[in-house]
C-alpha cells in the first residue's frame, strides 16, 4: 500500500522521545535499527487517513513504554521507495489524525533535502 503525504514541522518532541532508551533499544531490536533523534511529520488528506485506518491490527508491532513513556503501535516502511524505516503511532499524541510520523536510523530533511510542503510518498511493507 502506498500513502502521499506532504511534509509538515512537528512539535520537536520526536527527538526527545526517541532518545529515551525505553524505544531506543526496542527499536533496534524490533525495526532493525536505532532512530535518528527525531521523527518526519506528514500530513496527509482524508482518503489516505482511511488508507492507515483499514490497516488490520496485526500488521502493527507494539513498543512497550514505562513509567509516563506510553506504548507505541508502529509499521515497517519505507520512503519514496528507498529509505527504510517505520511509521509510528504513539498511543499519547498531540497530533490529530491526519499526521503521522516516520522514523529512519538517518536524519531525513538533511539527506534528501526534504522542507515543508514536499510530497513524499509512504509504501507500507508486506
Amino acid at each position: 500500500m502506498k500513502i502521499m503525504g506532504v511534509v509538515i514541522s512537528g512539535t520537536k518532541e520526536g527527538a526527545y522521545f526517541m532518545s529515551q532508551e525505553v524505544y531506543k533499544s526496542q527499536f533496534k531490536n524490533k525495526v532493525g535499527f536505532e532512530p535518528f533523534l527525531g521523527t518526519l511529520n506528514v500530513q496527509l488528506d482524508e482518503d489516505e487517513v482511511s488508507k492507515i485506518s483499514g490497516i488490520p491490527d496485526e500488521y502493527f508491532g507494539i513498543i512497550k513504554g514505562s513509567g509516563n513513556f506510553g506504548d507505541v503501535k508502529y509499521i515497517k516502511t519505507s520512503l519514496n521507495d528507498g529509505i527504510d524505516g517505520a511509521l509510528i503511532f504513539p498511543v499519547k499524541t498531540h497530533h490529530p489524525k491526519n499526521t503521522i510520523e516516520f522514523i529512519a536510523p538517518l536524519n531525513l530533511r538533511k539527506t534528501l533535502n526534504l522542507k515543508d510542503g514536499d510530497v513524499i510518498s509512504l509504501k507500507v511493507k508486506d
